[in-house]
C-alpha cells in the first residue's frame, strides 16, 4: 500500500518549512514515550506510528510561527505541540475501544492488535503523560486551558455515546457534540501558540476562532469521507457512521429532507443502534445519503466554517505561517484522507 495513503503528513508536504519544526515534535514525542512497562511503549508506538496528519501540533507550530514573525518555535511550543498529539492520541484510544471499531488508518486498531483493556490503560498513560508535560512550562493558562479541554472532550464523547439510537437527533446536538469531541482540541491548541507568544486578548481570541472552526470543519469532511470515500483513500470502510448507528450531518439530513421512505429507513437503522454491511437497507442507506443532497449539504457547512477560519487567520500578522494556516483551510476541505 503506497505510503502516501496513510503515513503521509500533509502539511509537512505542503509547507515544507516546517519540516524542521515536526521533526523536532517527533523527537519529543519519541522521547516522552518512553516507559519501563513494555506493553506501554508498544501500544503508544503502535498508534502514533500509524501515520496520521499531526494537523493539531501543527496548527500550534505554525502560529507559534506566525506569531513570531516566521520565527521557530520554541521548545515549550514543541512540546505543548506533542501534548496536543498525546492527548488527541489517548482519544482515539479510547474512540476504538467505544466503537469497537477494527480498522484505522488501513491497519488493526490497538484494542484490535492488544485488546481493549491494553488501548484503554495505554490511552490513560497518554493522558497523565500529557499532564505531566503540560506544566513544564510553568503557565497556569497553559494548564488551564488544557485541563478544561480534556474535560469538555469526555462530555462530547459521552454526548456521542447518548446520540447513539436516538433518531432525533437534530443538527444541533450534532455540532455541539463536533464542537466538544473535536474542535475542542483544535481549539486548544492554537489558544496555546498564542499564550506562549503573550499577544494581546483580542488576537488570542481570533487564534482560538481559527482552531475551532477549522476543527469542526475537518469533522464535517470526515462525516462526508465515511460516505463518500473509498478505502485506499481513507483506511476505513465506507459506512462505518451508519454500521455504528452514529447520526452524523448526512444522515441527520436525510432524515430532515429524505423521501418518506428514506426518512423511515434512516430512523429505524438509527433506532437499532446501526446496520450491519450484511443487512439489505445497509447499500439503500448508502444511496439514500448519496442521492438526497446529504453530502454536498454537509460539505457546504464545512465551507462556511472554514471560511470562519479563514477570516480570523487574517488577522494574524502576515508572513509564510499565516499564508499557510489559510491554506489549511482549503486542505481540510479538499482532502480525501
Amino acid at each position: 500500500m503506497p505510503r502516501s495513503v496513510f503515513s503521509a503528513t500533509p502539511p509537512a508536504d505542503r509547507f515544507p518549512f516546517i519540516a524542521t519544526d515536526l521533526r523536532g515534535l517527533d523527537d519529543v514525542i519519541r522521547e516522552r514515550l518512553h516507559s519501563e512497562v513494555g506493553l506501554i511503549q508498544t501500544v503508544a508506538e503502535y498508534i502514533i506510528g500509524a501515520g496520521g496528519k499531526r494537523l493539531r501540533p501543527t496548527i500550534l507550530c505554525l502560529l507559534s510561527r506566525a506569531l513570531r514573525r516566521d520565527a521557530a518555535p520554541d521548545r515549550h511550543a514543541l512540546l505543548l505541540a506533542a501534548v496536543v498529539e498525546f492527548i488527541h492520541t489517548a482519544t482515539l484510544l479510547h474512540d476504538d475501544v467505544v466503537d469497537e471499531s477494527d480498522l484505522r488508518r488501513g491497519r488493526e486498531t490497538a484494542n484490535a492488535a492488544f485488546g481493549n483493556a491494553a488501548s484503554v490503560l495505554v490511552g490513560d498513560f497518554l493522558y497523565s503523560r500529557a499532564f505531566q508535560m503540560m506544566v513544564e512550562p510553568g503557565l497556569m493558562r497553559v494548564m488551564q486551558v488544557l485541563a478544561d479541554a480534556t474535560n469538555t472532550i469526555a462530555e462530547g464523547e459521552v454526548l456521542q455515546l447518548l446520540n447513539v439510537r436516538d433518531p432525533d437527533v437534530d443538527e444541533e446536538r450534532y455540532l455541539k457534540v463536533i464542537r466538544y469531541k473535536t474542535a475542542r482540541l483544535f481549539e486548544a491548541a492554537a489558544q496555546l501558540a498564542a499564550i506562549l507568544c503573550q499577544v494581546p486578548a483580542s488576537l488570542e481570541l481570533a487564534c482560538a476562532e481559527y482552531g475551532g472552526r477549522l476543527g469542526t470543519a475537518f469533522q464535517l469532511i470526515d462525516d462526508v469521507l465515511d460516505y463518500e470515500g473509498t478505502f485506499l483513500e481513507t483506511g476505513k470502510r465506507p459506512g462505518d457512521d451508519l454500521r455504528e448507528g452514529k447520526p452524523t450531518l448526512p444522515l441527520i439530513h436525510v432524515v430532515r429532507t429524505g423521501t418518506l421512505s428514506q426518512r423511515n429507513m434512516v430512523r429505524e437503522a438509527l433506532g437499532a443502534g446501526g446496520v450491519d454491511r450484511e443487512h439489505p437497507d445497509f447499500p439503500r442507506i448508502l444511496a439514500a445519503v448519496r442521492d438526497s443532497g446529504a453530502l454536498d449539504y454537509t460539505r457546504c457547512q464545512a465551507q462556511r466554517e472554514a471560511a470562519a477560519a479563514r477570516e480570523a487567520a487574517r488577522l494574524l500578522p502576515e508572513g509564510e505561517a499565516q499564508r499557510a494556516l489559510v491554506a489549511l483551510c482549503d486542505y481540510a476541505l479538499e482532502r480525501r484522507n
